[in-house]
């Protein structure tokens, strides 16, 4: 070996310091793992020392363009950009995305685990920590139509992860999350994000009022962080070059209240919470939601959470941005299908209260004109929880349901109609809701003497209630509806299992169940798994059940944030029926299960197996000879899969059709074989990039 003299030494010593030095700065030295990058995606990409010039396909001869830096002592976003025409314009400069996650205490005892929804996160002690990026190391692959860039070294308290930033070609949108997982048992969460500067990135912010009016603020370094009731849920930057709009998942970002109320979700300005040092914007939660059973998101140990925003560049200012951007939820609005009408179920919005103590509004109420602007069709009424005179005495509760019934009338027309319903809670066990095909007067009580029916001299035929009995031969009698709401979660906690042998239970009036997004969690492809395990319990429990989507939320206002809140049921109506003729199609395509249900941003006209229907039994040879599934989808932001679900009586298992091919506004017929044998029943599930759904009733198989 050659011997080292004290100088070479020396020069040995100072080069390994000087590397050492420049490990500490930046990780410009260390190669970008391109492994997984297709180079035919579309997307260029090009590393220099340590930034990655990162630029996707986002229309006809546009383009956008991204440059990370992944020196530690720089913003992550150096440029964020776009071209039109071969013409490139910076759009903002030197952000970096910026999270606070706020951690609190999971109640997993008193209830029923992590479905629960009676907790009060905020009122039990919890922190809130700015999350650190430490860029580490980094990646960048390709997954279909999109291309993901990976950052290492990202943490909070007990939380790990790393950012995760995914470009959706043919689109000006991006992802950027931070994802995270935590070792610590009983842990819910919520998370702020946005993008931050030292110093203003923009000449202005805009936004969408809560009346639709698109306004704008200059910008001054001295802005003390605002946080604002915004329309389509978005926040803008705008500068010379164009803009950049900040927006959450339109429906996986709300975690379930009972209220719908616009609780300032975005902000902008200076040192946010006083944890985000600089100049930014970009969305937020509250942490004390309505005030009332507030449940934050669960994050079960080891689960990935994905604190995300969506992020839209364009050389355009910031009003048509916006209107860009309201196409992926159709402008808020759940919009015409040829063949389908929209139905929404299950609101407390308690008008009959008002009429009664004279306090109506005159003209059409601001509740019907929020559902008209929503696109709704039918309104499934849940009145009367916790307020009225259920039990009697008949005076009063004849009175309450007369009320309602005149109000049904008068706002039902030929293209929309407000039916009557109510979350009765009493006989069955749990909570569930009941629908009747015309108005049908009931008390729910029977004192010993008094007849199950009788002619009443104002109100005609009354009905009246003792136990489960009594109400499933009302259900009977008058061709009626009921399903458990909320199953498993609030106060149908341990529901429809513990009737489910019960011979209401098994009659096909009692329909089902209801789909909401209870608990929610971050970390899930799909929102609502809770009903989705119910749906195939009941199926593979041998029980013809359906599933309809359900918004169970109290007051409703142009002010609220309602889009997020509300899910809809498309069902297979081609008019609807006139109020004085009863509804009974409407309850018939209920029964029949001839609908789907979804967020709104994905559509599926049409599912059948080997040609049937939903809601049909087919026959099969029981071979292992493939069956044909054809269904049609239409979709607003990327998919990500669809799930063909089947059951076997015991066992479920799930088709994956990977869709990450797929880009934004897009339509497609699908023609899959599937092995039926052994199987039961089939239905199928579509999901997107926000987590954003629709699904089928099921086919039933002999």
């Amino acid at each position: 070996m050659p011997v080292l003299t004290r100088q070479k030494l020396f020069s040995l010593f100072a080069t390994a310091m000087l590397i050492a030095g420049n490990a500490n700065l930046s990780i410009a030295q260390s190669a970008v793992n391109l492994q997984g990058f297709d180079k035919k995606s579309g997307v260029t990409i090009k590393t220099t020392g340590s930034k990655i010039d990162l630029s996707w396909p986002t229309g006809t001869a546009e383009h956008g363009r991204v440059v990370f830096d992944l020196d530690k002592n720089n913003p992550l976003f150096k440029s964020i950009g776009a071209s039109s025409k071969g013409v490139d314009k910076e759009v903002a400069a030197n952000l970096d995305p910026e999270f606070i996650l706020t951690i609190g205490k999971r109640d997993l005892i008193s209830q029923n685990g992590w479905n629960i929804f009676f907790d009060r996160v905020p009122l039990k002690p919890f922190k809130a920590y700015r999350v650190q990026l430490d860029k580490k190391s980094a990646s960048v692959k390709s997954d279909g139509s999109r291309t993901i860039v990976s950052i290492s070294g990202v943490h909070a308290s007990t939380f790990t992860g790393h950012i995760e930033v995914t470009f959706y070609n043919n689109s000006p949108l991006f992802n950027v999350a931070a994802v995270m997982t935590t070792g610590v048992d009983s842990t819910a969460i919520v998370y702020d994000a946005g993008l931050v500067s030292a110093k203003p990135a923009w000449s202005k912010i805009g936004w969408a009022k809560t009346n639709e009016e698109f306004t704008t603020t200059a910008i001054t370094t001295a802005d003390t962080a605002k946080n604002v009731a915004v329309k389509y849920r978005t926040i803008i930057g705008q500068t010379v070059g164009g803009s950049l709009a900040i927006f959450p998942a339109p429906h996986q970002y709300f975690y379930p209240l009972d209220e719908a109320f616009n609780l300032k979700f975005t902000w902008y300005g200076t040192n946010y919470r006083n944890m985000m040092p600089g100049y930014g914007m970009g969305i937020r939660q509250d942490l004390y939601g309505d005030h009332r059973y507030v449940p934050w998101f669960n994050a079960p140990p080891g689960t990935q959470q994905r604190l995300n925003f969506f992020c839209m560049v364009s050389l355009t200012d910031g009003s048509n941005t916006l209107e860009k951007i309201k196409q992926f939820t159709h402008g808020d609005k759940f919009i015409p299908l040829p063949g389908y009408k929209t139905m929404a179920s299950h609101f407390h919005n308690e008008y009959t209260q008002k009429l009664l103590r004279g306090k109506g509004e005159a003209g059409e109420p601001e509740y019907v004109s929020v559902f008209k602007n929503l696109g709704v069709n039918i309104v499934h009424l849940a009145e009367f929880h916790g307020t009225g005179h259920p039990k009697g005495p008949d005076s009063l509760r004849l009175k309450e349901l007369n009320t309602l019934f005149k109000e049904c009338e008068k706002e039902s027309g030929k293209n929309f109609m407000l039916l009557p319903g109510e979350e009765p809670n009493e006989f069955f066990g749990g909570h569930w809701l009941e629908f009747f095909p015309k108005p049908i007067y009931w008390v729910m009580s029977r004192k010993d003497g008094v007849p199950f029916v009788e002619q009443n001299n104002q109100y005609g035929k009354v009905y009246h209630i003792r136990d489960k009995d009594d109400m499933l031969k009302l259900l009977e009698t008058e061709n009626g509806l009921a399903w458990t709401a909320h199953a498993r979660t609030k106060g149908s906690t341990g529901y429809p299992d513990l009737y489910k042998d019960e011979k209401f239970y098994k009659s096909d009036h009692f329909n089902g169940a209801a789909w909401k997004n209870i608990p929610a969690d971050l970390s899930t492809e799909r929102m609502g798994k809770r009903v989705f395990d119910l749906m195939d319990d009941m199926s593979n429990w041998g029980l013809k059940k359906k599933v309809l989507a359900e918004s169970d939320i109290f007051s409703i206002t142009h002010e609220n944030e309602m889009y997020a809140h509300v899910n809809i049921n498309y069902l297979k109506l081609n008019t609807l029926p006139e109020f004085k003729n009863g509804w009974q199609p409407i309850l018939d395509v209920l029964k029949n299960g001839t609908f789907f249900s979804t967020t709104g941003e994905i559509l599926i006209p049409t599912f059948k197996v080997n040609g049937a229907e939903v809601g049909s039994t087919i026959e099969t040879n029981q071979s292992t000879k493939p069956v044909f599934v054809d269904f049609s989808v239409k979709w607003t932001f990327p998919l990500n899969f669809a799930e063909l679900v089947t059951g076997d009586g015991k066992n479920v298992y799930r088709q994956r059709i990977n869709l990450k091919n797929t880009t934004a506004f897009g339509g497609q017929n699908f023609h899959i074989p599937v092995n039926l044998k052994g199987k039961k029943w089939i239905r199928l599930e579509v999901w997107d990039a926000a987590v954003n759904g629709a699904f089928t009733q099921t086919v039933w198989i002999n």
